[in-house]
């Protein structure tokens, strides 16, 4: 099968990552990844793995920080190579299998993946305290198992990845349905969505909250998105405000589309809080990053960078909250704001099981699998419109490049097309139209 192959280059590595210093999104084609032939991934022992083919599947922020070098070092331990990346996946099932809820499914039934390889995809038994409580995500035996190390399927070397024409392999316990009414974009958004329901979930809102988003790509977006319905459907408290800092006018847009009270510019959303909080600036006014001496209740940190932190810091009241949801590196920040007004930093990575509030008077919660409210999410929200273009796997670099410059070329999510062939009717772009 053709795929693409990310092996363990650090001259590569520092090649992608000095043309990314120059020119942001640049530097694909002397990175690590490269088209091969190779051989679809074997079976692992036992029936209860099965073979998909994709359909589409999306890159990612994380694709784009290893590919470029970027990604910190804390995952040297927890990724083996040589793997074929896209974690994002939609698919066709090969032959009868089954999904995680048990379901028996059929030849060529469409399913996403679910893509932490936990315990139970590891064989690992007992299973760890995350995994026996259902919080996939916080696995502790990522390296270990029958599985060589990987914290997901696209970061693996024995489960292959979406960005392939062959397939990879899955275990029953990641596979879900898609359901007939969702198209092909719509269900390769359910992944995504479901880091954005795990952060409103971890942030805890209260009724009557300020909330605040920094940054308006796919994360932003889906975690906007997120925040709106499930407080529609009363799986959370419902926030006074949500305001979204985007740098792109498209974005914006569709921030409002999915819920927000209001969506600006980044530069404005310190300002915005000031007026809407009612609280003082503290500062040289004519700084972009105001501090405040209140601000909002919760703030989710979409970017990861360090001065999207600083940001969040600048903007949440004292004893608030910042969730960070994009995926940092070695960053230098300064925490004395988090000292000094014991503001609380969380992670939100991945997903799991999600505990719902649906009893105010008894405090009553029932646990639910992200990717089951993800896939409804993605109904509502009709998610496959934030897909905006897709490319066939040999076009590789124009698919990075357009992913890495999304924003400010109009474009939110980029999804390879393995079943797409290059064709004279193939736009210079690659762009499946």
């Amino acid at each position: 099968m053709k795929a693409l192959l990310v092996e363990r280059s650090l001259p590569r590595f520092a090649a992608a990552r000095l043309a990314g210093a120059f020119a942001s999104s640049k530097g694909a084609g002397l990175g690590p990844l490269r088209l091969a032939d190779v051989d679809p991934p074997e079976l692992p022992d036992g029936d209860d793995w099965f073979r998909l083919r994709p359909i589409l599947s999306g890159i990612c922020g994380s694709d784009l920080s290893t590919l470029g070098g970027r990604s910190s070092r804390y995952f040297d331990e927890l990724v083996s190579f040589p793997f074929v990346p896209g974690h994002e996946v939609v698919a066709t099932l090969e032959g009868p299998g089954y999904s995680a809820d048990g379901r028996r499914l059929e030849d060529g039934s469409r399913v996403v993946v679910e893509p932490v390889l936990g315990c139970v995809a590891r064989r690992v038994v007992p299973q760890c305290k995350a995994c026996a409580a259902g919080d996939t995500g916080d696995c502790e035996n990522v390296s270990v198992g029958h599985l060589r190390p990987g914290v997901q399927t696209g970061f693996c070397a024995d489960t292959g990845g979406g960005w392939s024409t062959g397939g990879l392999v899955a275990h029953s316990s990641q596979i879900h349905p898609v359901p007939e009414e969702l198209s092909d974009r719509d269900a390769v958004m359910i992944e995504p969505l479901a880091c954005g329901i795990h952060a409103a979930m971890t942030a805890e809102v209260r009724e009557g909250d300020t909330v605040a988003v920094v940054g308006a790509g796919t994360l932003g977006l889906v975690v906007t998105a997120a925040l709106t319905h499930l407080a529609a459907t009363g799986r959370v408290r419902r926030p006074s405000g949500l305001l979204l800092g985007a740098r792109y006018a498209h974005q914006r847009r569709l921030g409002e589309e999915l819920g927000a009270t209001r969506a600006l510019a980044t530069e404005q959303l310190s300002r915005a809080l000031r007026r809407r909080t009612a609280s003082l600036a503290l500062g040289a006014p004519q700084s972009s990053t105001l501090r405040l001496s209140g601000g909002a209740d919760v703030v989710f940190d979409c970017v990861g960078t360090a001065e999207s932190i600083e940001q969040c810091l600048s903007m949440t009241r004292p004893r608030g909250k910042v969730v960070l949801v994009g995926m940092p590196g070695k960053v230098r920040v300064d925490l004395a704001a988090l000292w000094h007004r014991e503001i609380e930093l969380v992670g939100a990575y991945t997903y799991g099981t999600e505990r719902l509030l649906i009893s105010e008077e008894t405090a009553k919660l029932s646990a639910v699998r992200t990717f089951e409210l993800a896939i409804e999410l993605s109904k509502s929200a009709r998610a496959g419109r934030l897909v905006s273009a897709t490319y066939p796997i040999e076009r590789f670099e124009e698919a990075i490049t357009h992913a890495g410059s999304a924003g400010r070329r109009g474009a939110v999510k980029i999804a390879f097309d393995p079943t797409e062939r290059p064709t004279p009717t193939t736009s210079k772009k690659g762009m499946k139209r």
